[in-house]
């Protein structure tokens, strides 16, 4: 039997860097849910009715109609909900069939035809409204009664089918790739959503409950794990692409922690996953950590782990967006750090900082037109000393046209290369950063996805980093700078509750300090 380390090894063998970009976007391609209209591994439960993976012939919609009026079985009425028998498992897997084999275009088709035509009965909730506004004139058990039949009214008739499907062999794996399918329809916008949002809430639901922490297993990974495994997180690891396998090695090798969830229905499924560096101090750039290999062979010393720093966490299967699965492995690990180095106090997030960029050069475009509208004049944005450094490196006149020169230099990304822009541009990017972070809202909350994902579990804003992530990502996404989000334990119910109730953001001095800063030079 070949080893873990002898089957990556192969698998990796002849990969420099240079050719392992490449092979990477490969990886990723098949380890991502796959697209619509691409075809998938059916379970072998499916198989035996799908003499095929794909059909490129033309399925008409009144195909789709005759197998949805099969396999989409009549509500049960209120009665009768809890004797009614299940439908065959055969129509689960004719179900399950009949979508595998179909293209993206016809699967947006037949998700609108099974929101729409299979949802709840409108008329038939009407009536039970009705019925519940006349029992409030009678004895509570009536009312308690009518509440309960209009909840019922409530089911979408396709909530009963997505229930059998998960049932079978394969199902729950197949209904996740279903809702990745369906929340790419829902992005396009290239149907009327209504219906399908209303499918994808019920589908979100029905995740939410088979995917809750209590089902869920924690599971370490290292390089003993099974090959499969490995393979799987190197490939979907889409925060930091792994380039080799001696890169892979080190992220579960000394100094290094690899946690995953996985779930019984899903078997050698990394559902979401962790990656943990074991530092003496919190860490300010990625570099030290993805780009250093330690000594693969080398023994911890436990005396130099005081800190760690939670770099990489990744969700796997685009159909489970929006089901929580990250805050609790977060929890989840601390736990398991504190059991096996019961002196470490400091848990942190390095983080990147997507979305920066474009949020800057927006805000560039903007302030160039506003001072251009009055006739010259300082950007908002830089001091005067900044605004003068800017224009003495990029050698553009004063006013407007030196905020156009620094959006293009930004934009290209040639100030990296001159240590005089990157002196000159570092206060004033952190101060950005620090207000896009702190400031920047949708809804109330962080505008920044992982700002708002960090500060709902109850970390604090705690530290900026300059130049934190050299990469052509990190410079393209956040000009470099990477954040820590440090999670105090004894803090971090009363951040979260304050965050999600009062949309007040835990943030330290040094950070403030920054926006204060922003706050001055905007005039707010």
């Amino acid at each position: 039997m070949i080893s873990s380390s002898r089957r990556l090894t192969r698998l990796f063998r002849g990969s420099s860097t240079a050719c392992w970009r490449p092979r990477t976007a490969v990886l990723e391609a098949s380890c991502r849910p796959p697209a619509p209209g691409e075809a998938r591994d059916l379970p072998p439960a499916v198989r035996r009715y799908s003499p095929t993976a794909h059909v490129d012939g033309p399925i008409s919609p009144g195909a789709m109609d005759e197998l949805l009026g099969r396999a989409v079985a009549p509500v049960p009425s209120y009665e009768t909900r809890d004797k009614a028998p299940p439908p065959p498992e055969s129509l689960s897997a004719d179900f399950m069939r009949f979508y595998a084999e179909l293209d993206a275009e016809r699967r947006a088709t037949f998700l609108e035809k099974l929101s729409r035509g299979f949802g709840v009965d409108h008329a038939g909730v009407v009536e039970l409204c009705g019925r519940l506004v006349d029992a409030q004139r009678r004895d509570p058990g009536t009312v308690l009664q009518a509440e309960d039949r209009l909840r019922y009214g409530l089911t979408p008739r396709y909530k009963r089918l997505l229930g059998h499907v998960a049932r079978a062999e394969g199902g729950v794996k197949f209904l996740v790739d279903l809702r990745a399918d369906l929340l790419g329809v829902l992005a396009t916008q290239t149907h009327e959503g209504h219906h399908m949002r209303d499918l994808n809430g019920t589908l979100k639901s029905l995740l939410s409950e088979w995917f809750s922490v209590g089902l869920l297993q924690l599971q370490r990974i290292t390089w003993q794990s099974p090959c499969e495994v490995l393979q799987k997180i190197s490939q979907c690891e889409a925060v930091h692409p792994v380039r080799n396998w001696t890169d892979m090695k080190s992220r579960v090798g000394p100094y290094r922690r690899c946690y995953t969830f996985t779930h019984a229905a899903m078997p050698g499924e990394p559902l979401v996953v962790l990656h943990v560096a074991l530092t003496e101090d919190i860490s300010h750039n990625i570099q030290s950590i993805v780009r250093e290999f330690t000594n693969l062979e080398a023994k911890e010393d436990v005396d130099k782990i005081r800190a760690a720093v939670f770099y990489s966490i990744s969700s796997t299967q685009a159909g489970l967006q929006g089901v929580e699965l990250g805050n609790y492995l977060i929890k989840r690990v601390v736990r398991e750090l504190q059991v096996e180095f019961p002196h470490i106090t400091q848990f942190s997030s390095l983080s990147p900082i997507p979305g920066f960029s474009s949020w800057l050069q927006g805000l560039l475009q903007a302030q160039s037109r506003k001072t251009e509208a009055r006739g010259g004049g300082g950007p908002d944005c830089l001091s005067d000393r900044e605004r003068r450094e800017v224009e003495e490196a990029t050698g553009s006149a004063p006013g407007a046209p030196s905020l156009e020169a620094l959006r293009r230099v930004l934009a290209s990304g040639d100030w990296v290369r001159s240590e005089a822009l990157s002196r000159a541009l570092e206060p004033a990017l952190m101060r950005l950063c620090a207000w896009y972070l702190y400031g920047e809202k949708r809804r109330g909350y962080a505008l920044n996805p992982v700002a708002n994902f960090h500060l709902q579990n109850g970390a604090t804003l705690w530290r900026l980093n300059w130049r934190a992530d050299a990469s052509p990502r990190g410079l393209a996404a956040s000009c470099c700078i990477m954040v820590n989000y440090r999670y105090f334990l004894e803090e971090t119910a009363r951040n979260s509750a304050l965050y999600l109730q009062e949309r007040s953001v835990a943030t330290s001095e040094e950070v403030l300090a920054l926006v204060a800063q922003y706050q001055k030079n905007s005039k707010l």
